[in-house]
């Protein structure tokens, strides 16, 4: 029975690896990615490349364990919860309260420590931001939000 057991499973194992999500991959100009209008200053740049973007952006670098079934949906789901909540990439096709909610949010989480999450950084560990990133990444977050305000008018209801 054991064996019976097992070999169903291994049957199942084998067949969902060929069940793949559709990668979040699209390497073209990025016509509504935040840096088009805001400023993203290299250093930034490489700390939301390192920490955020996979999750963030309309292109994931995908690890070679994205291969095995059933991670690959796990990575799928976060990737597309990410990027329901924040995509850099599509920043600019939000209205204006959108984005400075947007960058209020990631001041927060940043702050918080709840991004990036630590799921993604037990295997990434170069995504663990220091002291000084999280403060260019809050600083840069808050200078966005004026740079939102002053060019739309947009009125915020909790600056921070």
């Amino acid at each position: 029975m054991l064996r019976k057991i097992l070999l169903v499973l291994l049957i199942i194992i084998i067949i969902i690896q060929f069940i793949r999500p559709t990668p979040n991959k699209d390497e073209g100009k990025q016509q509504n990615y935040i840096g088009t209008v805001y400023p993203v200053p290299e250093d930034v740049k490489a700390i939301l490349d390192k920490a955020c973007m996979d999750c963030h952006s309309n292109n994931t670098r995908y690890p070679w364990y994205d291969k095995i079934q059933p991670v690959a949906w796990w990575l799928n789901y976060h990737v597309r919860e990410g990027k329901k909540k924040l995509n850099f990439d599509e920043f600019l096709s939000s209205i204006p309260k959108k984005q400075d909610d947007n960058m209020k949010e990631v001041v927060k989480q940043v702050k918080e420590n709840e991004m990036p999450l630590k799921s993604y950084t037990w295997i990434h560990k170069d995504a663990i931001l220091s002291p000084e990133e999280k403060t260019k990444i809050m600083d840069w977050g808050a200078a966005i939000r004026k740079k939102v305000d002053s060019a739309t008018g947009f009125v915020p209801d909790n600056k921070h």
